[in-house]
C-alpha cells in the first residue's frame, strides 16, 4: 500500500482529474445540459482532495498526476512504457545501477525547459529528512542520482530493488520554481507547475481543483480543453449531482451505481482493483491486542455476505492486501468463516461470556470503538457488518462516524474501518502496512503491527532480485497473518463509476485504493474526444 493510501485520502498517490463543463465552466455544481454539439470540457464528482500538489511532498508518487509527468508511465495493461525518459531504462551492475535517456524538447507549463536536473532534485528532495513526504521509505533502495548532461540520469541503489523502475513513474518537479521555496509549505504546494498534460487553474479546498489543457504538452494537447474534479464526500450527495446534472462522471458505491443502470445517456465502468477494506485492531488497545481476539474476529466475520450484500458481488473476499486473484497471494491463507472456530478460540483464552453475552477476561469487557469516515456508505456497511458478525462471538464493537480530523489521534487505541491497496509489487502494499517501526507514522502501520518475522521477511522481499526468494518472503508474511491477524481483512473492492457517454477513449485501468482522481475512466482523459470528432491530432 502506499504511505497514506489507507487513510483513504489523495495524499499519496493522487493525481489529478476532472472537469469543468463547457455550460458551467466556473461551477462543478451548475447544470451540464449535455446538448449543443462536441464537448471539450467535463467535470467529474470524487470522493477526497489531496492534502498537497507537490510531488515532494508524495503528491503524483503512482503516476498519473496530469499536472506531472514521471520518468516512466503506466499503459491500459499497467506495464511501464517511457513518459519523460525517452525508452526504459538500462539495467546495469547487477540490479544496482538504472541509467534514463531523457526526452528532449520537453518543458514545464511556464516554458522553461525540462532537464536532468530537474529529476535530480526531485528525488534528492524527496530523500532529504526535512522533506514531509510520508513516502520516504519507499525510496529506501535509492542510495544515490546523478545528472549526466541535460538529458540522462542513473540512479545507483544499495541493493537490488526489484520493482524500482515502478518506482520511477513518480512525479517530477521544477527545480528552478520548488528550490527556491520552503519545501513543505511554499505555494508550489498549491499552485504547482510541471510537464503534464493539465496545468491547475483554481483549487478550492473542499470544493474543487479545476485545471486546463497545457497546450504545449510534448505528447499533444488534450481535446478536453476543461476539467474540474468536484470533491463530494457524500456518496448519496455525488450520486444525486450526477442524476441532475450536475456532474459528467462520478465514483460511486455498488448500490448507488446501479440505479444508473437503465440510463441510456450514461456508462457504468468496473474498474478490478487492489482496494481493500480492512479493520485496524491496534496492539495499544487491551482488548484488540490480544492475539486470540484477533484470530477469532479473522473466523467470526463473513465475508462471502459482505461481498454479496454490501459490494452486490463487485469485489471479492479479502485474507490480506495480496488479492486472491494475484499471483503474488499465497493459496491456503484464506479464512473460512466459522463462527464455531472463533469462539472456542475465545474460550480456550479466557474470555468468558458475562451476563449480557459479551465477553470478559481478568475483568476487561471484550468491547471496543470502530471508526469510519463520515459520508462513507461503503465504510459504514462493512463497520455495521463487522460488528454484527463480532456480536455473535460476544465481542461489543461500537461503531462511530468521524472525520480523519476526530480519528486520526485516536488510531493507536482505536479500531478504524480503513482501507488501502497498490498494484504491482508486493513491497508497494505490505512494507508500509506491516513493518513495525513504522507504527505511528502517520497512516502507515496504522495497527502498531509488531511481527519479527514479518519485519524480516519484508526485508527479505525488497532486497532481492531472485523471484522464488520474493515469493517466500511475502508469502511467510501471508502465513503469518493468519497466526496473528493485525488487521481484519474485510472485502477487495471493484470501482464503479458512472459517466455521460459523451466521449470516446475511456477505459479503465487496474487500481490502486486511491480512486476517483489518477484512477477512474479518466485516467487517460488526455486522449479523450469528443464523440463524433474526427481523429485526435498529436
Amino acid at each position: 500500500m502506499t504511505a497514506r493510501s489507507i487513510r483513504n485520502v489523495a495524499a499519496t498517490a493522487l493525481a489529478g482529474s476532472l472537469a469543468l463543463t463547457a455550460a458551467a465552466c466556473s461551477n462543478p455544481g451548475s447544470a451540464t445540459g449535455g446538448t449543443g454539439g462536441p464537448k471539450d470540457s467535463a467535470v467529474v464528482g470524487i470522493a477526497y482532495e489531496p492534502e498537497s500538489l507537490s510531488p515532494l511532498l508524495g503528491y503524483g508518487k503512482d503516476g498519473n498526476s496530469k499536472i506531472f509527468d514521471g520518468l516512466l508511465a503506466f499503459d491500459a495493461d499497467m506495464k511501464l512504457k517511457p513518459a519523460l525518459a525517452r525508452e526504459l531504462p538500462r539495467v546495469s551492475d547487477g540490479g544496482l545501477t538504472y541509467t534514463y535517456a531523457l526526452r528532449k524538447g520537453v518543458t514545464f507549463s511556464d516554458g522553461a525547459p525540462f532537464t536532468a536536473k530537474d529529476v535530480v532534485f526531485t528525488y534528492r528532495t524527496i530523500l532529504d529528512p526535512k522533506t514531509n513526504n510520508p513516502s520516504r521509505t519507499e525510496l529506501d533502495a535509492l542510495k544515490s542520482v546523478e545528472a549526466v548532461g541535460d538529458d540522462t540520469v542513473v540512479f545507483r541503489l544499495k541493493y537490488p530493488y526489484a520493482p524500482f523502475a515502478e518506482r520511477t513513474v513518480h512525479a517530477i518537479a521544477p527545480e528552478h520554481v520548488a528550490a527556491k521555496q520552503d519545501v513543505n509549505t511554499g505555494a508550489f504546494t498549491t499552485r504547482p507547475i510541471g510537464t503534464g498534460p493539465y496545468v491547475l487553474t483554481g483549487w478550492s479546498k473542499g470544493e474543487k481543483l479545476s485545471f486546463k489543457a497545457n497546450p504545449t504538452y510534448w505528447n499533444g494537447a488534450p481535446r478536453v480543453k476543461k476539467f474540474t474534479m468536484a470533491i463530494i464526500k457524500d456518496d448519496d450527495v455525488r450520486a444525486t449531482r450526477l442524476r441532475a446534472g450536475d456532474l459528467d462522471g462520478a465514483i460511486l458505491p455498488p448500490n448507488l451505481a446501479a440505479g444508473f443502470k437503465t440510463d441510456k445517456g450514461r456508462k457504468t465502468w468496473a474498474a478490478k482493483t487492489y482496494d481493500y477494506r480492512t479493520v485496524t485492531l491496534p496492539t495499544h488497545n487491551e482488548v484488540t491486542g490480544d492475539t486470540a481476539v484477533r484470530r477469532a474476529l479473522d473466523l467470526a466475520v463473513d465475508r462471502e455476505a459482505m461481498v454479496d450484500k454490501i459490494l452486490e458481488g463487485a469485489g471479492k473476499p479479502a485474507y490480506g492486501p495480496v488479492p486472491t486473484d494475484s499471483p503474488w497471494f499465497t493459496k491456503g491463507t484464506e479464512r473460512r468463516h466459522d463462527l464455531a472456530g472463533a469462539q472456542k478460540i475465545l474460550d480456550e483464552a479466557g474470555w468468558k461470556p458475562g451476563p449480557d453475552g459479551v465477553r470478559v477476561k481478568d475483568g476487561v469487557r471484550a468491547s471496543f470503538p470502530l471508526w469510519y469516515l463520515s459520508g462513507d456508505k461503503l465504510r459504514q456497511d462493512h463497520a455495521l457488518a463487522y460488528a454484527s458478525d463480532a456480536k455473535k462471538a460476544g465481542i461489543d464493537i461500537k461503531t462511530q462516524a468521524g472525520t480523519w480530523e476526530v480519528i486520526e489521534p485516536r488510531m493507536k487505541t482505536d479500531a478504524v474501518l480503513a482501507g488501502g491497496g497498490s498494484p504491482g509489487d508486493p513491497d508497494f502494499d505490505q512494507y508500509l502496512l506491516l513493518k513495525s517501526s513504522l507504527g505511528g507514522d502517520g497512516f502507515n502501520n496504522m495497527a502498531w503491527y509488531d511481527n519479527k518475522t514479518v519485519d524480516q521477511a519484508l526485508e527479505d522481499g525488497r532486497r532481492t532480485n531472485d523471484p522464488a526468494e520474493r515469493h517466500a518472503a511475502y508469502d511467510t508474511v501471508q502465513r503469518e497473518l493468519v497466526k496473528n491477524p493485525g488487521y481484519t481483512f474485510l472485502t477487495h473492492i471493484d470501482h464503479l463509476y458512472v459517466v455521460n457517454d459523451s466521449w470516446d477513449g475511456l477505459s479503465t485501468q487496474t487500481e490502486p485504493h486511491d480512486h476517483g482522481l489518477a484512477a477512474g475512466p479518466w485516467w487517460n482523459v488526455e486522449t479523450w474526444k469528443p464523440k463524433g470528432a474526427g481523429a485526435v491530432q498529436k
